[in-house]
């Protein structure tokens, strides 16, 4: 691989960016591609918030199979490329944001993940009354689960479709795109949100913006100066110096 190392040493905010890609070499689907989620009608239609409560049992059983795999597959090179950075650069302020539902970059020891999409490895009550919070559940549910409290359906602590991002870790991320000098997508097409937003304002940042992903993007995103095609998992640890 004809790929040069990164000078970290010119930045001092960097901010990476990872989606499904990220996770492909650990065993996880992808969302794109010949099988990908998206080709499956029953991922779809869990997937779509406009069709609770109705669908719960269909999104148990989607993101419940999910939670079982997760539980199963282990942190990949990409992972780990991440969290070494995280380590090495401490002086710096590195911040991850993901679109992953599966917790493998905290497994591989990065911190303070803002998970825009929430966690498949945590369960919160459907009832917006209720005094509960969401909590870190590992249970393969094959039918709907209840509340302890309230005894309302539980769903998985996801976005959906048609929901919105939560609005702390969306905070979170716009705050640490105010001041980046160095912006990595990984494992993402680049063209859709949250990543067509989040590249466009590391842009006008003036951020050096690279996207590392498997294939092109379709149509390009002008805001990347830079596009790397490869596996995540063999591109960022030689991109990183890993």
């Amino acid at each position: 691989m004809n790929l040069q190392p990164l000078s970290l040493s010119l930045h001092q905010n960097i901010v990476f960016l990872t989606g499904a890609g990220v996770s492909a070499a650990s065993g996880l689907p992808t969302f794109r591609g010949e099988n990908g989620l998206w080709n499956d009608a029953e991922f779809m239609r869990a997937s779509d918030a406009a069709n609770l409560p109705e669908s719960l049992p269909m999104v148990w059983k989607v993101f419940g199979g999910l939670r079982a795999l997760a539980e199963t597959i282990k942190p990949n090179a990409a992972h780990f490329a991440i969290a070494e950075v995280q380590k090495r650069h401490a002086d710096k302020n590195i911040t991850l944001i993901t679109q992953n539902v599966d917790g493998l970059h905290q497994a591989a020891g990065s911190e303070n993940v803002i998970e825009l999409h929430g966690s498949v490895l945590r369960s919160r009550c459907t009832n917006s009354h209720c005094t509960s919070q969401p909590f870190a559940d590992l249970t393969p549910h094959t039918e709907v689960p209840f509340c302890n409290l309230c005894k309302a359906p539980l769903r998985p602590d996801i976005v959906l479709f048609n929901e919105m991002l939560p609005p702390l870790e969306s905070h979170l991320a716009k705050g640490a795109l105010r001041d980046v000098d160095l912006f990595i997508a990984v494992g993402t097409s680049g063209v859709v949100a949250p990543a067509a937003q989040f590249v466009s304002s590391a842009a006008y940042a003036g951020a050096r913006t690279i996207l590392v992903n498997l294939e092109a993007m379709q149509p390009r995103n002008a805001y990347f100066q830079e596009e790397i095609l490869g596996r995540a998992e063999e591109v960022l640890p030689v991109l990183l110096a890993i």
